[in-house]
């Protein structure tokens, strides 16, 4: 998984896309602002390096789950933390990073 993540951060900047919409984690909880709801066809992914640490909620096209960059990503992070786990998808990695992968995502789907 070490080798993915410095991959990924030689992508560049992440500022150039738009499918991706963040809300923060604040000490009691999250919000419960309409903005929280998923639109249909997205997911909400939560990312954060440690569990014991607030994670930023990012909301996805579910269609990059499937693009090479994420399922590589996905598939280390099963490997490593195993399938065994309810509720939300988490991802644990720094929030740079990830942003980094979604435009990497992003990219290989536009070039379909």
């Amino acid at each position: 998984m070490k080798k993915l993540l410095r991959r990924l951060s030689r992508v560049g900047d992440s500022s150039q896309y738009q499918p991706l919409y963040r809300k923060t984690k604040s000490a009691t909880g999250y919000s419960r602002s309409q903005s929280a709801r998923v639109p249909s066809g997205h997911v909400p992914v939560y990312v954060g390096e440690d569990a014991d640490e607030p994670t930023e909620r990012f909301v996805i096209k579910a269609e990059l789950l499937s693009q090479p960059a994420f399922a590589e990503l996905l598939s280390q992070v099963a490997d490593e933390f195993g399938y065994n786990h309810s509720g939300a998808l988490r991802i644990p990695c720094s929030v740079s990073v990830f942003e980094q992968l979604i435009s990497r995502a992003v990219y290989e789907l536009e070039q379909l």
